[in-house]
């Protein structure tokens, strides 16, 4: 929320001149601040497109494939479409109390689609490390339809409530749509802050029990426990950019209202990372061994194994590559051959 806004909405008179010039600031804060969001997720794009061409392009198409390319592709359009709607709402005469509750709730609603994709990868990464756990995936599958249900009533409540909020505020020849807040629209995202900071919870505590066995063992690295960093590194980002999207619409944080651009290009870049960086670690392989996002082994099961990470050098590339090694750790997912690798 915009400093002084909530003065501004019990002032029936109109805002004063300071008043009106932290409105101003308020929507010019957007428009930079998309294109910035923007030229980032493009400018990871071209980094690691490369990466994606050699470690993705050639497997199979599977679940784990679709949900790269959608994660992947859907954030760079919905960036696209954010600096679009944000340029063309600033033009004069455009905005309308109409169209800026309808947009209101579409910006959520396409935000939200991101992010529930992004969930449901990190919902199947905490499958994988519990051992394909039925209970925890049921579990984490009844928080996740919770947290939707949240998002979707809070949604609807502001929505009928938004009208009211920007009706002095439209006519003020704003670049764009008021940007003001209100009502409970701090609680936008703690349903999905909520369920993000279990899943965290989840992650970390395969992370403490990893930790602890190879300190006990001597152990090296393994890809097993690869995974569980990257879980803690990518719960705990996406979990913070939650948190500072709630802090954005609560006054007293007095922090301005960046649109949701910077939260779109960081989740979208921070999840291909991490699918890429997984199936760099396992793709380059003598015998083809792929691995897939929602499969594993029980330790101790019959032909379970622990992938270790090893690096070869030579003058041509960098190869990556998993090698077997009997035992009774849990895997990340079954290996599968992969002769397009």
């Amino acid at each position: 929320m915009l400093p002084g806004s909530s003065a501004l909405l019990a002032n029936a008179t109109g805002p004063s001149e300071s008043q009106l010039e932290k409105l101003v600031i308020g929507n010019l804060i957007p428009l930079h601040v998309c294109l910035a969001a923007f030229t980032w997720i493009m400018h990871d794009y071209f980094v690691t497109l490369e990466n994606e061409i050699r470690y993705i392009w050639p497997q199979p198409f599977n679940f784990s494939k679709f949900m790269f390319l959608w994660i992947r592709y859907y954030s760079i359009t919905l960036l696209l479409f954010d600096v679009i709607q944000i340029h063309v709402f600033a033009r004069p005469g455009v905005p309308s109390p109409g169209l800026c509750v309808a947009m209101d709730t579409i910006i959520r609603v396409v935000g939200a689609v991101s992010l529930w994709s992004v969930e449901i990868v990190m919902q199947l990464r905490v499958y994988a490390i519990y051992g394909c756990s039925k209970r925890v995936a049921a579990f984490n599958l009844f928080l996740f339809l919770g947290s939707m249900a949240g998002f979707m009533w809070i949604l609807v409540f502001n929505h009928s409530r938004r009208a009211a909020v920007i009706a002095n505020f439209v006519d003020l020849g704003l670049p764009g749509c008021p940007s003001v807040h209100s009502g409970i629209e701090w609680a936008q995202w703690v349903p999905a802050t909520a369920f993000e900071g279990m899943l965290f919870v989840f992650a970390l505590g395969k992370t403490f029990e990893s930790s602890l066995t190879s300190l006990r063992t001597g152990k090296r690295v393994s890809l097993y426990e690869l995974l569980l960093r990257d879980n803690i590194l990518y719960f705990f980002a996406v979990a913070a950019l939650l948190v500072f999207n709630n802090l954005m619409v609560v006054t007293i944080t007095h922090i301005p209202w960046f649109s949701y651009g910077p939260f779109h290009a960081a989740v979208g870049i921070m999840t291909s990372r991490m699918l890429i960086n997984l199936r760099k670690a396992t793709s380059v392989t003598d015998s083809g061994i792929d691995i897939d996002l929602a499969t594993g082994s029980e330790p101790g099961a019959p032909g379970s194994q622990t992938l270790t990470i090893q690096r070869r050098r030579n003058k041509d590339a960098n190869e990556t590559s998993a090698e077997g090694t009997g035992g009774g750790t849990l895997v990340f997912a079954r290996g599968q051959e992969d002769s397009g690798v």
